[in-house]
């Protein structure tokens, strides 16, 4: 009886240890995730039919959310934007360039989600975008052109770029992360620093078995 007794405690202190380290993952990936600028986030998805859960997306692989992040290829700000690409695509919103705008978080995300839109557009899909986001436009086309990927996003495993290749999984591994956490949730600044989404989020994961 009292084995039973000491296996039995041994079992239900497994069982807190094991919801404890699975909570804790979850918090980590809730965390880990930021949700800021949701102002302007939000404003220019709307306008620029982006949605901006994929912008964030794009901020964290980008800058994790830092305003004045700079790349060795003198990318800059929140959504990383090359100086020669952002004064393009000012030039296609009709809109005045300034560098100052590449490290002030509404004109760099304005100017970022405007980009990915056109990027959508122009290629008809989302995967296509993100790479060209990333490798050019000139590099993707060229890559369809070819039939190394496919104009309907098929064959991205075969992009000769690895920066590029790597990038369209790390944003689609973030992406579907923050619909998975905040699909179904009103997205304000912050948020992901709330031990009550933890808790939501810990829910979730456990309805659907899986994080």
């Amino acid at each position: 009886m009292k084995v039973i007794k000491k296996l039995f405690k041994l079992l239900i202190a497994l069982i807190i240890v094991a919801i404890l380290a699975s909570f804790a993952v979850v918090a980590y990936g809730t965390s880990s995730r930021p949700v800021e600028y949701m102002e302007y986030v939000n404003k220019y998805a709307e306008e620029y039919n982006v949605d901006p859960l994929l912008v964030l997306s794009v901020i964290k692989v980008e800058s994790n959310f830092r305003t004045d992040a700079e790349s060795h290829m003198n990318a800059v700000g929140l959504m990383q934007l090359v100086p020669e690409t952002a004064e393009w695509v000012t030039g296609k919103m009709k809109i005045d360039y300034d560098e100052s705008m590449l490290k002030d978080p509404e004109s760099n995300i304005k100017i970022g989600t405007y980009y990915l839109s056109y990027l959508i557009n122009h290629f008809k899909d989302v995967d296509l975008a993100i790479v060209a986001y990333n490798g050019g436009m000139g590099n993707v086309q060229e890559w369809i052109d070819t039939e190394i990927v496919g104009k309907n996003g098929k064959g991205l495993e075969n992009i000769p770029i690895d920066e590029a290749r790597y990038y369209i999984v790390k944003v689609n591994n973030n992406y579907e992360a923050y619909k998975k956490l905040y699909g179904d949730t009103k997205l304000e600044d912050g948020i992901q620093k709330s031990p009550k989404t933890w808790l939501n989020n810990y829910f979730i994961q456990i309805k659907d078995f899986n994080f």
